[in-house]
């Protein structure tokens, strides 16, 4: 896909180090096992005029990875190439009120994200600046950050279905340094929810709190994750179950859908909520705090809109004396997206790692994330400050159909 393929030309003076964008590639990268951050990967590749070249990633998961080339196409075709890449607000709002939409749409803002966030990559690298320092300057250089309790590969521990495994498992975590650690013991989700937790199913998710708080005692704070499983009442339940072990967050206690019903389990539970890695735009964010649902917002910015729109929404929750604690289960790029947002913002919670970004992660960039005793150091070099080896992901092409992530389509017991 070249410029010639598009007639549009920026209303406003080319910014000469930057250029214009002449060309967008889409890499759909399959994640080898154990799969950390999902199925696959999908990172674009912007290129301009002056030969800068800028990275983003797409978060999209609602349909299969071999149609996404041809989506990113249609949005640069149509509101990107030709353009100057300093035009952040001109292309985001042209390319989300495409088709008469104008809304939240969570694969267009995917979309949108990965390539606003190929532009500020350009953008710092033309200015010889990180993306923090554009954003009003970083607030921190070091970044408190979380994992998931990751199985080690090879081990048939199972820390998702077993306590000790689990607390096992942040034990090692904290001892190289993380200071939080998150799990969801709560089983799957799926097209039927919302729905009641048994008993049996509360019980487990206590006995894992109190397994990883006996191992760690308070050197660890505990993320607790669902996925929007239960209802208003269910969601209460578990709450006041997990209480005593004063858990960081309660993650999508309900689903994403009805801010007002999760500002009832906010109102009934001392666990703070969290929510976010679902919603699209900062007008969905601004719902929920609006609502009262939540007071740690969790945006994608590989989703929500990209990394403008993370700002925003960053600037929104400091309004209302709220953190953001961005998401990040996907690739490197769009954790480096994450890493510049939550580097200039001064309400900053936490953000999430993949453990420590190595192996494929690490294998995929030429310069790897870097994360000491827990914390993400923010990098000092241009843009992003890190970029795809081309020959690794050219390498790692996905062929399969399976979506980044997979629901039940059946009704899923208590």
């Amino acid at each position: 896909m070249s410029a010639t393929d598009s007639p549009a030309v920026s209303p406003s003076s080319v910014d000469p180090r930057s250029g214009v964008v002449t060309e967008v590639e889409t890499f759909v990268v399959d994640n080898p096992p154990p799969h950390f951050g999902g199925r696959y990967f999908v990172f674009v590749k912007v290129s301009t005029s002056t030969g800068l070249v800028g990275w983003g990633e797409i978060y999209a998961a609602t349909f299969r990875p071999s149609v996404l080339p041809d989506l990113v196409a249609d949005v640069a075709e149509r509101h990107l190439l030709g353009w100057d890449p300093h035009g952040i607000e001109t292309f985001t709002l042209r390319a989300m009120s495409r088709g008469y939409s104008g809304r939240p749409e969570i694969t267009l803002g995917a979309v949108v994200s990965g390539l606003e966030i190929a532009c500020w990559d350009i953008i710092g690298k033309a200015a010889g600046r990180p993306v923090a320092d554009l954003l009003g300057g970083r607030v921190r250089d070091r970044l408190r950050a979380y994992t998931y309790l990751y199985p080690t590969p090879g081990d048939p521990a199972d820390v998702y279905g077993d306590p000790a495994a689990s607390a096992a498992r942040a034990r090692f975590e904290v001892d190289r340094g993380f200071t939080a650690v998150k799990l969801d013991p709560m089983g799957g989700y799926g097209a039927f929810d919302p729905r009641m937790p048994s008993p049996e199913r509360i019980e487990l998710a206590a006995e894992f709190c109190r397994a990883i708080r006996s191992e760690v005692g308070t050197a660890a704070d505990i993320c607790f994750g669902t996925h929007g499983q239960y209802t208003v009442d269910g969601a209460i339940r578990l709450a006041r179950v997990l209480e005593s072990f004063d858990p960081l967050w309660f993650e999508e206690p309900t689903p994403p859908t009805n801010p007002a019903a999760m500002a009832e389990v906010n109102r009934a539970t001392t666990i703070p909520v969290a929510t976010g890695e679902r919603l699209s735009t900062p007008h969905e964010f601004a719902a929920v705090l609006a609502a009262g649902a939540a007071r740690i917002l969790q945006p994608n910015i590989a989703r929500c809109g990209g990394i403008l729109a993370g700002r925003k929404i960053a600037t929104l929750a400091e309004m209302h004396h709220a953190q953001i604690a961005p998401h990040c289960y996907n690739g490197p790029i769009g954790a480096a997206a994450n890493i510049q947002v939550a580097a200039s913002s001064p309400n900053l919670l936490i953000v999430e790692a993949i453990q420590t970004f190595d192996d494929f992660h690490a294998e995929l960039l030429v310069e790897p994330i870097e994360v000491v005793d827990g914390h993400v150091v923010v990098p000092d070099r241009p843009g992003l400050g890190v970029a795809v080896d081309d020959a690794v992901a050219r390498a790692h092409p996905y062929r399969d159909r399976d979506l980044h992530l997979e629901v039940s389509e059946v009704p899923l017991p208590h």
